[in-house]
């Protein structure tokens, strides 16, 4: 099996380790931020110092990063991944990214005789942590080959849709279907708590109709019972539509709702909710409906 490594062991990226882990494969890390968690150094996780180790040690390296500017410094700054990389190697980048710098980073990599993948996700905590990640992936088929058994101890819902910098695309894309759609729940909610019904049962009714999703489901019941400790962070997702609106702006597509759930999580960020889950977009709704749901 290939020895994997894998830089980014947050609230995604732990819990995707420990798959690998479980699954038989060798995983080292960095121990450039501290040490890394105890459990999968329990499970046989090893610790390196420095990207560029991690890459000398591993056949594919794996980066779960917040934003662009951490993954070009994980790769291509001092003690970079790529200078610990040798001809044949495979780096798999899984965060969300700009599309753009994707294409660039892409064509860096390849210029040392190695593949790259972008392969961010969605499924959020949940999905990291019971392996049903959705996986939207860029790059050659046989790159995607190689990684596949790797991203099937990750994820269910695997594609490859397409080259380099499609995979960052894609989830531009579903990013602006889960915003919009925890917006269209929060406001739903929002609106029947104030008119005297109880939301939970309002919600209850709505699964069982073509208003059903996951988000009403998930989201919906976060709304109602106030648990707002990040699955996936609102500057998370702010940062997801920025891309958004600034490749819509390059391309001359109009975006207008996304535009408009951006102010609303900009709204929360404002009154300290940076750090809340996403679906505390809600709380934008209720400072100007007067009113909490729940």
């Amino acid at each position: 099996m290939d020895t994997i490594g894998f830089i980014g062991l947050g609230i995604m990226g732990a819990p995707m380790a420990g798959h690998l882990l479980d699954a038989g494969y060798s995983v080292v890390t960095s121990d450039h931020r501290g040490k890394p968690p105890a459990d999968l150094v329990a499970k046989g996780l090893k610790a390196v110092t420095g990207s560029n180790a991690v890459a000398r040690a591993a056949d594919i390296i794996i980066t779960m990063v917040p934003d662009t500017p951490q993954v070009e410094e994980v790769l291509f700054g001092e003690n970079g991944v790529a200078s610990g990389l040798s001809k044949g190697k495979l780096v798999i980048d899984m965060s969300s990214i700009s599309p753009i710098a994707t294409k660039e980073f892409a064509r860096k990599v390849n210029d040392l005789g190695c593949d790259y993948l972008d392969a961010p996700v969605s499924g959020g905590e949940v999905g990291a942590k019971a392996a049903s990640l959705t996986i939207m992936v860029g790059g050659e088929e046989k790159a995607f080959d190689r990684a596949r058994p790797v991203f099937e101890k990750m994820g269910k819902n695997i594609t490859l849709v397409g080259p380099n910098s499609v995979g960052q695309t894609t989830k531009v894309a579903n990013q602006i279907v889960v915003a919009l759609t925890i917006e269209a729940v929060a406001e739903a909610l929002v609106f029947a708590s104030k008119a005297g019904a109880d939301p939970a049962k309002v919600r209850q009714a709505l699964m069982g109709g073509l208003a059903s999703s996951r988000i009403l489901e998930v989201h919906g019941e976060r709304m109602i019972k106030r648990t707002f400790a990040p699955g996936f962070r609102i500057e998370l997702h702010q940062k997801d539509l920025n891309l958004a609106l600034e490749g819509a702006r390059s391309l001359g597509v109009a975006l207008p709702n996304t535009s408009t759930t951006q102010q609303l999580f900009n709204a929360c960020a404002a009154n300290g909710g940076g750090k809340d889950d996403h679906s505390g977009l809600v709380k934008a709704l209720e400072i100007m409906a007067g009113h909490e749901v729940g």
